[in-house]
């Protein structure tokens, strides 16, 4: 390596004498090859012998600088310059072959001035695509061949067969085969390997010592991609996939479109086209307002919204940083989409701000707000529940009334399976801001309320999915609050498009519920995505896996599951995932009464108030018997129910 280094940082001029020396020194070989093949015996040149080498030397040397072959640079010599050194090898042999083949030299057989042209010709092509190999470091390349990845692709139609194309120069992966569920390509032979079936993949892991199993097939269903990761549980592979069929539409797969498969690619389900009518109604050609646009599900509506055409989005976050990035993002998507990037209007506001969101409202008088700022962490809003029922509670009754004001047609609240019976605050204060948006629909007025219930979305902040990436990242333990705990779980564009068209049906006061499939046991979770990174989960019977899982305990104000409804027999809609719930309702009066009292609680940080009102208002409510509020924590204050009994507390909320 080090001779390669020194060689190709020669001097220009330096390199162009050696390849004189080197191409002299060839007219000499080739010639006295010629003389050793035409004898067939071993020969010392003499005499006038020495004339076919002088006369090889004299025509090829300056043939050469004329036709240009040495201001080809030699490591990255290609097809052209073979080319090249052909032409010029084909004026030299008619030279070199008028002398000592059309005419009669002393010594020097006539068949000399025919062979050595040819011998020449293969001796500087040689030397030319010798260079090109040592100095670009291909040998290197040739010899690492061995420690190269060994990789299979699923999948044997047109994505995986441009995938094994891409492949084939990498010096780090190397083909051996293709799998196909196609039983007609089984044994047939694509780039030289051989495609075999499903079944056999396990055996071929071992067989063929495959690291990676690539799969190319972005027209499989998700029900698909989990059948064949079931089939590789326990074996030592990493799994990488293509985007699907919509995300390659923009041309030729490439090694680069492949990613990790991921839990998104196994757990949410296969998309449903959305109705284009619902998903435009209260989007196209109309300005349209998202409070917490920087977050999970907000930016995911705004990028949704985007594809709906609107006059306007306005996009409104207490956080500077989220605020920023989803702006930049979102003018990134209208440049690309053709749509003139200012139709994007980046609003510092919180939902808390009353004065602030009434001047926003004022100014641009939207048609449609999607109400998504909210506090969801349950942890976190345990311990800090008076915030978090002011943002959550509060911020949707400014929000709403802001919007009643300004003549808003729809606004729609983003809830959460959590406000069904909940037994966290952060659940109980979504499960209030239902009832006011309910409330304010029983009163009356121009704008149509509605709300949108679902349960976890995959890759949220607060979703489990990050927390276990980021303590895979780090070697574990993958912690869970309980092996039997389950979760509903949802793709946020899956998410994002039914919420648009759930507010499209809306006439007023409807809690929507999104039907979220089947729940999933977070441990189960836990497993696959142990699995989809390539290490092995340790436990008893496993006790040289890579990643523990940790059982660590519910935290304060967790369920074990999670439910969509209150009641019974929710009504269908028009659209497959979207029912609506039959829930009770409280009217204006009561909900605007309790919210006092719940204010004045809230400033003066009574937390046994607080949780009383809570009660009464959602009447539903099952906390924890201990009060967790950091500051009464701090201060001394004894836990609630050390205070006064639950139920007591029950009776003087009502």
């Amino acid at each position: 390596m080090a001779l390669t280094q020194r060689v190709t940082n020669l001097p220009r001029r330096t390199k162009r004498g050696l390849a004189l020396l080197v191409d002299a020194a060839l007219c000499v070989i080739t010639v006295w090859l010629a003389f050793v093949l035409r004898l067939d015996e071993p020969v010392i040149l003499f005499g006038p012998q020495y004339l076919a080498v002088v006369a090889s030397i004299m025509l090829a040397l300056p043939l050469f600088i004329v036709t240009g072959l040495y201001r080809a640079i030699f490591r990255y010599a290609g097809w052209p310059a073979l080319m090249a050194v052909a032409r010029a090898c084909g004026i030299y042999a008619l030279l070199y072959s008028a002398i000592f083949t059309a005419n009669a030299v002393p010594e020097v057989p006539r068949s000399v001035g025919i062979i050595q042209p040819l011998l020449l010709f293969l001796a500087v092509g040689g030397s030319r695509a010798f260079a090109r190999y040592w100095l670009t470091g291909s040998y290197r390349t040739a010899l690492g061949s061995l420690n190269r990845t060994r990789v299979i692709i699923y999948g044997a139609g047109a994505a995986g067969r441009q995938l094994a194309a891409g492949i084939a120069g990498s010096a780090d992966m190397q083909v051996v085969g293709f799998v196909d569920d196609d039983r007609t390509l089984t044994g047939s032979i694509l780039h030289g390997l051989r495609i075999y079936p499903p079944e056999q993949l396990p055996e071929l892991i071992d067989r063929l010592a495959i690291s990676e199993v690539m799969l190319a097939v972005p027209s499989a269903t998700r029900r698909r991609r989990t059948e064949i990761v079931a089939s590789l549980h326990g074996q030592p592979v990493h799994i990488k996939t293509l985007p699907s069929f919509m995300e390659l539409a923009r041309g030729k797969v490439t090694i680069s479109d492949l990613r990790d498969l991921d839990i998104e690619d196994l757990l949410g389900r296969d998309p449903v086209a959305p109705d284009l009518a619902l998903f435009q109604k209260n989007i196209a050609g109309k300005t349209v307002l998202v409070t917490g646009a920087g977050g999970s599900i907000g930016s995911e509506l705004c990028r949704q919204i985007l594809t709906a055409n609107p006059a306007r989005i306005l996009l409104v976050d207490a956080s500077e940083p989220s605020l920023y990035a989803i702006n930049e993002e979102l003018r990134g998507l209208a440049k690309g989409r053709g749509v003139e990037p200012d139709l994007i209007v980046p609003l510092l506001a919180s939902v808390t701000d009353a004065v602030r969101l009434a001047q926003i409202m004022a100014a641009w008088k939207p048609a449609t707000v999607y109400h998504a700022a909210a506090y969801k962490h349950v942890p976190l809003v345990e311990h800090n529940p008076g915030i978090g029922i002011r943002n959550n509670l509060f911020g949707t009754r400014i929000a709403a009334e802001a919007a009643a004001a300004a003549g808003v047609a729809d606004f729609v609240l983003i809830s959460t399976d959590k406000a069904v019976r909940p037994t966290n605050v952060m659940g109980a204060s979504k499960r209030a801001a239902e009832l006011v948006l309910q409330a304010l629909a029983q009163r009356g007025g121009g704008t149509r309320f509605s709300m949108v219930r679902f349960g976890n979305v995959l890759g949220s902040s607060g979703s489990v999915v990050p927390l276990f990436r980021r303590q895979i990242r780090e070697g574990g333990p993958v912690t869970i609050t309980h092996q039997d705990i389950t979760r509903y779980f949802m793709t946020i564009p899956e998410a994002a498009q039914l919420v648009i068209q759930a507010g499209a049906m809306a006439e007023g006061g409807e809690v929507f519920v999104l039907d979220m499939g089947s729940p999933v046991r977070i441990i189960d979770l836990a497993h696959k995505m142990i699995e989809l990174s390539g290490l092995t989960v340790r436990d008893a019977e496993n006790p040289l896996g890579d990643i523990e899982i940790e059982v660590v305990g519910l935290r304060p104000g967790e369920k074990l599951y999670e439910e969509l409804l209150i009641g019974d027999n929710p009504a269908p809609t028009s659209h497959q995932r979207i029912m609506k719930a039959n829930e009770k309702r409280l009217d204006w009066a009561e909900v605007s009464r309790r919210m006092d009292t719940l204010d004045r609680a809230i400033d003066a940080n009574d937390t046994i108030a607080l949780r009383a009102e809570m009660l009464a208002l959602v009447p539903e409510f099952t906390p924890d018997a201990a009060d967790v509020d950091l500051i009464a924590q701090e201060q001394g204050e004894r836990p609630v129910a050390d205070v006064i009994p639950l139920e007591s507390v029950r009776r003087k909320g009502r």
